[in-house]
């Protein structure tokens, strides 16, 4: 494929690629026979949609997209059991993991219970001091004072714990997506679109849409006992949050579950979220960039560094005081995270570079190292890399660590692999990401197996990624009116990225540095409209200094289009991404 306006090597060192010339053709085919503008043809096209589908697409309506519950394994007898707790007024946990995921699955049920008359107990693991998933003591203590725990968004693997439980005489209900192993752990129910004897058709969904789903069913059977279940649509801002925060595709049904969401968000009837939004300055209505940049970090925040229950207790009150309450700790939190993150981040880049950036993986691992940071490092370091990237916290005779993976190399099955084989003390997760536990003295050989099994997948044989670029635009172009058009395909997120375009042979008509790394260009044609583009990070990249020091020269640019909202007013601009000189 042609180098797209001849960038072989831009300022980032990438190559920009252009749509393939199939993808023109059928988008210059669905202009013509369903008069869309070409900017969200080529989006359409891109995504395999064909003409007759386009109305369907472009207005997804849940009901039509949302699976049967029942066709996944163990629902069945999962909402029997859940529903018999009900009513019978049984006792009933909630054990759920300290990410968004977790905390907003635990909520779900929370809320629901809760509208139907029956408080829960919510458990969530200390990251440090239990780790991930059920433990031993912790599921013998709520079997002691409980006849059902309900395991979300982990229990997956956690044989010996829910073993302990059932012991002590309580039934243990799964509602996970991690990747399962061969055999199952003991309990009534283990519903999880990956496990082994699943055909993976909805592997691509997160934790929260599992609970979910479960909860259709049970509102189902009993509507068909002639009681009225809670109102499931009210709920999907939880699954939204939780489906963006924990990067699963927006693809197929997850796209409808966070469109619809979103609009639910939009009514700010949450306390916890409407709080959260307040206290991070969201002054528009919500997109899944809110989701994943703004609200998902500051949930996690009690889970990485704080208390970990404090996420899914703020997003499962209804007191409005203790919603603010939490935000703000939450807020705070979330800046301290921050630094912790800083100083890992610049010594682990540090540390993988001295072994080198061109393997299978990169990874790093130090004593003292925050675990609750070291998947964000990670995250930052396969950015960086384009590779798989795995961060450990030592802790004398032990690691704990978190990796994250790139688009076709499957880390959780990888890391799954190094723990059966017993270099890991334990590990799993999913495709983009996974954690792991390690004895210190097999860093170097459990490291090692794994840059072996990536490297089958064909990790580390590219260099840096490619840009994709959407097409071309003009200045003009830019208008309120063509991101209306584009948000039609939305929302964009992983695996349905938001469309990038390209300017050609743009003058800098203006440079302003913001803060201390960022940067605010204008450009344009010799004549007719300026853009207005802002560059996050530009100074930590080649960007900074060449735009900065232009010198009167032409550049082609790349980035995406948003809206910019300040004091009532509206208009467009462009996150700057790339650039090359004309």
């Amino acid at each position: 494929m042609a180098d797209f306006l001849n960038v072989s090597s831009s300022a980032t060192g990438r190559r920009w690629v252009g749509p393939a010339p199939e993808i023109e053709r059928q988008a210059e085919a669905l202009v013509q026979e369903t008069q869309v503008p070409m900017p969200l043809a080529r989006i359409l096209a891109g995504r395999g949609v064909s003409a007759a589908e386009v109305p369907v697409f472009l207005e997804p309506r849940l009901k039509d997209l949302l699976p049967d519950p029942m066709g996944l394994r163990d629902m069945g007898p999962a909402v029997g059991r859940f529903l018999k707790a009900l009513r019978d007024r049984e006792r009933i946990a909630v054990f759920a993991d300290y990410d968004v995921d977790g905390g907003a699955s635990g909520a779900l049920l929370l809320v629901w219970l809760r509208a139907m008359g029956h408080d829960a107990t919510l458990y969530i693991p200390d990251r440090i001091d239990e780790g991930y998933g059920p433990n031993v003591p912790a599921m013998t203590k709520l079997a002691q004072g409980h006849r059902l725990i309900v395991c979300v968004d982990c229990g997956t693997l956690s044989h010996e714990p829910l073993a302990a439980a059932a012991a002590e005489g309580a039934d243990v209900v799964v509602l996970d997506h991690h990747l399962g192993g061969e055999t199952l752990p003991q309990a009534v129910a283990v519903v999880n679109p990956n496990r082994q004897d699943e055909g993976g058709e909805l592997g691509h969904l997160c934790a929260a849409s599992v609970v979910f789903l479960m909860l259709v069913e049970a509102n189902r059977q009993l509507r068909a006992d002639g009681i009225a279940g809670p109102d499931l649509m009210a709920l999907l801002d939880l699954v939204a949050l939780a489906t963006v925060a924990d990067v699963a595709p927006l693809t197929g049904v997850n796209r409808a579950l966070v469109r619809q969401g979103l609009k639910v968000m939009a009514r700010r009837e949450r306390p916890g979220i409407t709080a959260l939004s307040d206290v991070a300055r969201m002054d528009s209505e919500p997109t899944a960039y809110h989701l994943g940049f703004l609200l998902g970090p500051r949930i996690n925040a009690g889970g990485r560094i704080g208390m970990a229950d404090l996420g899914a207790r703020l997003l499962a009150t209804q007191d409005p005081h203790e919603a603010a309450a939490l935000a703000e700790r939450l807020d705070k939190l979330n800046t301290e995270r921050r630094e912790i993150e800083n100083r890992v981040r610049e010594a682990a880049l540090a540390q993988a570079e001295a072994r080198g950036l061109d393997a299978p993986l990169v990874w790093a691992a130090a004593e003292g190292w925050h675990p609750g940071v070291v998947g964000i490092v990670a995250a930052r370091l396969k950015e960086a890399t384009n590779r798989p990237a795995v961060v450990i916290g030592l802790d004398g005779a032990e690691g704990k660590g978190s990796g994250r993976s790139v688009a076709g190399v499957d880390l959780g099955a990888s890391i799954h692999r190094v723990a059966s084989e017993g270099l890991l003390i334990r590990g799993g997760g999913h495709r983009m990401a996974a954690g792991l536990t390690v004895a210190t003295e097999r860093l170097d050989p459990a490291m090692e197996r794994l840059a072996e099994l990536l490297a089958k997948q064909g990790a580390g044989q590219g260099g840096a990624a490619d840009l994709r670029v959407d097409g071309l635009l003009m200045p003009g172009a830019c208008t309120l009116e063509l991101l209306a058009d584009l948000e039609r395909a939305g929302p964009f997120g992983q695996g349905a990225p938001a469309p990038r375009f390209a300017f050609s042979t743009m003058a800098i008509r203006s440079v302003r540095k913001m803060g201390e790394n960022h940067l605010r260009v204008g450009f344009g044609e010799a004549t007719g409209p300026t853009v207005e583009a802002v560059c996050f990070g530009a100074f930590g990249t080649p960007l900074g200094p060449l735009l900065s020091e232009h010198g009167g020269m032409r550049f082609h640019l790349a980035g995406r289009l948003e809206i910019n909202r300040w004091q009532g007013r509206s208009r467009v601009q462009m996150r700057l991404e790339d650039a090359a000189r004309a």
